[in-house]
């Protein structure tokens, strides 16, 4: 019996429309998984005999493309398996090469995900597990240690109040251009985001002023009621450089884009194209 992968490959290759441009996989909406209990088996209570998947679109798009990854490149599997584990992976490239679509769920839901993340409820003889989200909630968060990136600033100013910082994501989330420029935007975006600038130091500090409570005397030798007591919020106006934005825990192999800014018109203009070829 041919893998999932296989199948997806033959699939493509018999497509002969050349105005295909682009191709996205998902795995099938929600899943039953049935416990077979045997005669020694000890019941629980509450009892249930079938673990029910609902809203689970939030990872099906998700687990293919990681699925298509981990096999189009044979040197993903170990790189990634020092995020995610070996026996996740293998576990993993496993139960999808045998279409165990509802197993491989139920292995991200409980390998990679926290309690919290989803709502869960006995109804009758059924575990009711329900995903309704986002994809970042219920995937891309999960990838924090994959995706986690540092930057580092310093401004020019010796008096900024933050004179230096330093700014950890746990995602990368790129922001959309303000107007629409010549070039691959996706990769304008991310190049905003890493590379290393020099712009107008944005922080505020404090001046303090020296107020006379009595107009009457101007001269601070002859009276006491002077006090410090006035403060004004002034621009730093130095110049802070931004160095180049690093990965916490090394160059992953891929990396997923948080776009939840992007309105459908602005990426009307990125060239999709996903092939599936035998040589990187």
């Amino acid at each position: 019996m041919k893998t999932l992968f296989e199948e997806i490959k033959a699939s493509i290759k018999n497509n002969y429309n050349q105005d295909r441009s682009f191709w996205r996989p998902v795995l099938p909406w929600g899943g039953v998984f049935t416990i077979k209990a045997g005669r020694k088996a000890v019941s629980c209570t509450p009892l249930y005999v079938e673990i029910r998947l609902k809203n689970t679109c939030t990872i099906d798009g998700f687990l293919m493309l990681l699925y298509v990854i981990l096999h189009e490149n044979e040197n993903f599997p170990r790189e990634l398996s020092l995020h995610l584990g070996r026996e996740f992976i293998d576990c993993f490239l496993y139960l999808m090469d045998t279409y165990s679509f509802t197993t491989v769920k139920l292995l991200w839901i409980w390998d990679k995900m926290e309690k919290q993340q989803y709502k869960s409820e006995v109804h009758k003889a059924s575990l009711i597990i329900d995903l309704f989200g986002n994809e970042h909630d219920n995937f891309t968060k999960n990838l924090e240690n994959l995706m986690s990136t540092m930057q580092e600033s310093y401004c020019s100013n010796w008096r900024c109040p933050t004179r230096v910082q330093e700014d950890q994501q746990r995602t990368i989330n790129i922001n959309p251009p303000q107007e629409i420029p010549h070039g691959n935007l996706i990769r304008l975006a991310v190049d905003e985001l890493f590379c290393s600038k020099i712009e107008l130091c944005e922080e505020h500090g404090y001046n303090k002023t020296l107020v006379n409570r009595n107009p009457a005397n101007r001269d601070p030798h002859l009276t006491g009621f002077f006090q410090h007591s006035s403060f004004r919020r002034k621009r730093c106006g130095g110049l802070r450089e931004f160095s180049q934005r690093v990965f916490c825990h090394g160059a992953p192999p891929f990396v997923v884009l948080n776009m939840q800014l992007w309105k459908s018109e602005d990426l009307a203009y990125v060239p999709y194209y996903l092939d599936l070829s035998d040589h990187k």
